[in-house]
C-alpha cells in the first residue's frame, strides 16, 4: 500500500475519495483549508493537515516528510457561474494551486497524479459530450480546469509524470456543503426547502443536466491508480441520464416530502445542455452508474434532514460586479 495525498479531502468528493482509499489500505493525508469543507468530513484514519495548495512551503514540507506515491487533487473552488466575477481568485486557487502540486509531484517522482477536472471544459459542445471533442470552455472555471489538464499532459511528456484526469458533473450526495448558494444545485434546493424557502431557478428551468450520485463517482476515482491502462488519459464520469432542472426540483421536493415551490430568477449566462458520454470510463475503469436519481436524492435527503439546514454563505470578495445576478449580491 502507498502514502497518498488528497487535497480537498474535507470537502464533498474529496472526503468520499479519502474514505475509499482508506478502505483499500492506503495511508492517507488530507490537505484542506476548510474554506468549503468541514473537518468532520475527514474520515477516521486519515491524517488531517489544515492548509492551502497556495502555500508552497507547506506543500514542500509535506512531500519531503511523507514521500507521497500518489496525489489526488480535488481542492478547488468549483463555482462555474460565479467564476466570471472572481477571475483572479479562480485562477489562483484552481490553476496556480494545481501547478504548485504538479511541480512537487515531478520533483518527488509521484507515480500518478489524479486530477478532478469538470465537464465545464467542454463549454457549449455537442451532447452527449465525449472525450474526443475539442474543449471550448465558456467560463473561467472551465478555462482553469482545462489549463491544468494541458499542464499535466506536457508534464508527462517532459518529465514522465503519469496522470489521470476525471471530468465529473453535477455530483450530489451526503457530506455536500448545502450552505453554498453559488454551486451544487441539489444541495441548494434541499437547503432552501429545509428553511421554508422556495427553490430558486435561473431562467425557465428547461436547461438539462445529468445528476451523479457520489457513490457512483468516488470509488471509481479512488481505484483508478490501480488501472495502469487509465494512465495519461481523461475520463468523463457520472450519470448518463439528463433531466431538466424543473424535473430535478420536483424530485428534490418529493424526496423531502413537500409540495414544490419554485421562484424563477433572471436567466444567467450558462450552458443550456451539459451532460456527457461515459463509454470510455465503462470500458477502461468499469464505471457503471448504479444509483437512480430518485434513490440518490432519497439518501441525500435523509442525511440532510439529520444534519439540518446551513446558513447560506456569502462570497466575500467579488472582483467584478457588472452583470452579477441580483440573488448573488451580498445582503
Amino acid at each position: 500500500m502507498a502514502n497518498v495525498l488528497v487535497t480537498g479531502g474535507a470537502g464533498f468528493i474529496g472526503a468520499h475519495v479519502s474514505q475509499e482509499l482508506l478502505r483499500q489500505g492506503h495511508d492517507v493525508w488530507v490537505l484542506d483549508d476548510l474554506s468549503g469543507g468541514f473537518k468532520e468530513n475527514v474520515p477516521s484514519g486519515a491524517s488531517f493537515v489544515r492548509g492551502s495548495v497556495l502555500d508552497p512551503d507547506l506543500l514542500k514540507t509535506l512531500f519531503e516528510k511523507h514521500s507521497f506515491q500518489y496525489v489526488f487533487h480535488l481542492a478547488a473552488y468549483a463555482a462555474e457561474g460565479l467564476s466570471h466575477f472572481i477571475k483572479r481568485f479562480n485562477y489562483e486557487n484552481n490553476l496556480i494551486g494545481s501547478v504548485n502540486l504538479i511541480n512537487l509531484s515531478v520533483l518527488h517522482q509521484v507515480k500518478c497524479f489524479v486530477f478532478t477536472s469538470s465537464i465545464a471544459v467542454y463549454g457549449k459542445n455537442q451532447v452527449p459530450m465525449c472525450e474526443e471533442l475539442i474543449p471550448q470552455p465558456e467560463d473561467p472555471y472551465g478555462i482553469a480546469k482545462y489549463a491544468v489538464e494541458q499542464d499535466l499532459k506536457v508534464s508527462h511528456e517532459m518529465f514522465g509524470l503519469n496522470y489521470i484526469v476525471f471530468r465529473p458533473h453535477n455530483v450530489y450526495g451526503e457530506k455536500q456543503n448545502i450552505g453554498d448558494k453559488y454551486r451544487n444545485v441539489v444541495g441548494i434546493f434541499m437547503n432552501q426547502i429545509m428553511q421554508g424557502l422556495p427553490m430558486t431557478i435561473f431562467g425557465d428551468g428547461t436547461q438539462k443536466r445529468a445528476f451523479s450520485y457520489i457513490n457512483d463517482v468516488a470509488p471509481v476515482i479512488a481505484r483508478s491508480i490501480g488501472v495502469t491502462g487509465a494512465y495519461n488519459q481523461a475520463f468523463n464520469i457520472g450519470a448518463d441520464q439528463p433531466y431538466t432542472v424543473n424535473y430535478l426540483a420536483a424530485e428534490v421536493a418529493k424526496s423531502l416530502g413537500v409540495v414544490p415551490k419554485i421562484e424563477y430568477l433572471e436567466q444567467r449566462n450558462e450552458v443550456q445542455e451539459a451532460y456527457s458520454d461515459h463509454a470510455k470510463a465503462r470500458e477502461v475503469l468499469g464505471a457503471i452508474p448504479k444509483v437512480s436519481l430518485e434513490e440518490g436524492l432519497r439518501k441525500m435527503a435523509a442525511w440532510a434532514q439529520k444534519h439540518g439546514a446551513r446558513k447560506s454563505q456569502e462570497f466575500q470578495n467579488i472582483e467584478v460586479s457588472i452583470k452579477l445576478p441580483p440573488s448573488w449580491k451580498r445582503a
